[in-house]
């Protein structure tokens, strides 16, 4: 029988619970702010772009120095931000919309990782690679997820204000200052920066639910930007703590573990949320 000594019980024993908590938390809250600004400037599916295209890079970093934490950063980065910006240039001279270009470029990204993964045989882990294991993450890992989520939330502050206005009024921002573009290239790199040093915790496929499902709960539960932002941390942080109880007791991987308890949670507040959640709508008037 599940007491509340079993909810910390494995973090105080156990060390690599330890990291794998304590990464598993700076991911989340500094994920989760950017799935919140993903959500409100209509980009919701280019997180899931993203993910899948740093992945040639990741596997050829992964394929020259195995288990590198910098080949796998600079391989992701690279390959990220070359996709973003491939897809930025076709919609400035085609016309064609971001997220269309994306989703165009993506698939190539992914076979060509693949592709790449297929040559190396079985130097590559494909499973690693795209679901990970926050319950192997180490120290150099541990700390560059320290370093990237402090970054990433340090940025953020900065570019909070143009972002916003951006996010909700372009036109007036770009009456009022040239901000806009850098702080939309900012918030790409952050997204692309934060996707790459959380694929190597729980995957590349997973990290986007991380992101994405908690700042999706959150729009059930405030309208103010800020509460949003910190609810869809909250969210991420208690999806990780829960999904790591889950992958320790029940021998299930922990990426999809984590990812579930935060489609759980974004369930939930569908339901109960007090802002459109299913049990706070007014009902239906019926002609009799």
């Amino acid at each position: 029988m599940l007491t509340a000594a079993h909810l910390w019980l494995p973090f105080h024993e156990f060390a690599f619970m330890r990291r794998a908590l304590l990464g598993g938390l700076v991911l989340a809250c500094s994920t989760a702010p950017l799935g919140v600004f993903l959500i409100l400037r209509r980009m919701s599916l280019i997180g899931d772009a993203v993910a899948h295209g740093i992945l040639p890079g990741a596997a050829l970093g992964f394929w020259l120095a195995g288990l590198s934490l910098p080949a796998l950063t600079l391989g992701g980065l690279g390959a990220g931000l070359s996709m973003a910006g491939l897809a930025a240039w076709i919609t400035r001279r085609t016309g064609l919309r971001e997220d269309a270009s994306l989703a165009a470029i993506y698939p190539i990204s992914l076979a060509a990782g693949v592709l790449i993964l297929g040559i190396a045989g079985k130097r590559l882990d494909l499973l690693h690679l795209l679901f990970g294991s926050a319950l192997a993450v180490d120290g150099p890992t541990l700390i560059g997820m320290l370093w990237v989520s402090a970054g990433s939330l340090i940025a953020l502050a900065l570019i909070y204000r143009p972002l916003l206005l951006d996010t909700l009024d372009p036109l007036f921002l770009q009456t009022v200052s040239r901000l806009g573009p850098i702080a939309h290239g900012v918030f790409l790199t952050l997204v692309v920066l934060n996707l790459v040093i959380g694929f190597q915790a729980i995957g590349a496929l997973m990290v986007v639910g991380l992101m994405m499902l908690p700042a999706a709960a959150s729009r059930f539960w405030s309208r103010r930007l800020p509460v949003l932002m910190a609810v869809a941390a909250l969210f991420g942080c208690v999806s990780v703590w829960l999904g790591l109880l889950l992958s320790f007791y029940f021998s299930v991987p922990s990426g999809p573990a984590i990812v579930l308890v935060a489609g759980a949670l974004y369930l939930s507040s569908v339901v109960c949320g007090p802002v459109h959640g299913l049990l706070r709508r007014p009902p239906l008037l019926t002609s009799s």
